[in-house]
């Protein structure tokens, strides 16, 4: 047996106390991280000066070897282990040591999704709203919702080649009906939204602060972020949320250009590019980077309100100028020596 390679009845290398066939015998390696045959270059270049008598000696060093590795800051991941890493893309909820996301906030969170969810359950509450026949949120409320939220003059440029004359002509909202139901704060009954019984008691026990981190988990772990946008699946883009928040809470306070938050992205996670298709009109990277801008900056950091976003230049060359926002500083508690 090669002295690189993990015995299935060997504690697992990542760190968890599980036996490898038990944890990540089935897993490749973090996307980005050096990976196995970066790993064993290193390992049997440690090995060769070693002194190591018998296999199980070998085998005791290629463990403890493996765990160091692991557990080293990786400067493609911005100061995250591989191992860390890892929990960041597999648990991102259930790692403690890492990062707490909080239950009920201490502040009344300020976001486009809170704005649009209060604007939603308001309607709901005080109008009786039925449901289209596919449905969806009438057509009225859409646009009142819609001119609410923008305010009159980014009503009129929304609206500037084609009104709002279904639920899906006004994508924010239309997301946030979603992610409600997902959540389970909204449901349709006889043929009109009612608001959940759980909705109710959170929102007069907590308000805002206690809805929004419901909807942040919802989002993040059962809303596909790749619906309806046109790019290819790359579902490693929304699997990384964490990392993302975590390089606006390194980085965020200085104000920096979208292209350093895709570079970032690409670093750690190179083989994404491997999923996409290259067309006559963009290049696998060029289309990494505008999802990746789309999905991870403007429909997740600015959405949830854990980010500004400054939009500059023409539509054919657009700079997004990013900012971290405080509230992200009071949803997510990284665990972490920056």
């Amino acid at each position: 047996m090669s002295p690189s390679k993990v015995g299935r009845n060997e504690p697992c290398p990542c760190g968890s106390g599980k036996k490898f066939k038990h944890c990540c015998s089935d897993q490749s390696p973090p996307p980005g991280s050096s990976g196995a045959s970066d790993l064993g270059t290193e390992l049997r270049a440690a090995l060769a000066g070693q002194n190591l008598g018998t296999l199980a000696d070998a085998q005791a060093f290629t463990e403890r070897f493996t765990q160091r590795h692991n557990r080293a800051p990786n400067l493609d991941f911005h100061g995250l282990s591989s191992e860390q890493m890892f929990s960041f893309l597999h648990h991102p909820f259930e790692s403690p040591p890492l990062v707490r996301f909080v239950e009920c906030l201490e502040i009344s969170p300020t976001a486009p999704i809170m704005t649009l969810f209060g604007l939603l359950t308001t309607g709901i509450a005080e109008q009786d709203l039925k449901a289209t026949a596919k449905g969806n949120l009438p057509r009225d409320f859409c646009r009142a919702a819609a001119l609410a939220a923008l305010g009159e003059a980014d009503y009129r440029e929304h609206t500037k080649y084609a009104g709002i004359n279904r639920e899906d002509d006004y994508y924010d909202l239309h997301i946030t009906r979603l992610i409600g139901e997902l959540a389970g704060f909204i449901r349709r009954h006889k043929g009109r939204f009612i608001l959940s019984r759980e909705c109710r008691t959170l929102l007069d026990d907590g308000g805002p602060a206690a809805i929004y981190p419901r909807l942040l988990r919802t989002y993040t772990q059962k809303f596909n972020w790749a619906y309806g946008d046109g790019y290819p699946a790359l579902a490693l883009v929304q699997q990384s949320f964490l990392f993302t928040l975590h390089l606006l809470v390194r980085h965020g306070e200085t104000e920096r250009s979208q292209v350093f938050y895709e570079d970032a992205f690409i670093r750690a996670f190179p083989v994404v590019l491997n999923e996409i298709e290259p067309s006559p009109y963009s290049s696998a990277e060029d289309t990494l980077r505008a999802c990746y801008t789309r999905r991870a900056m403007m429909q997740f950091a600015a959405f949830f309100g854990f980010a500004k976003i400054e939009i500059v230049g023409t539509p054919f060359d657009r700079k997004y100028l990013v900012t971290k926002l405080s509230l992200l500083d009071a949803a997510v508690r990284f665990r972490l020596e920056t």
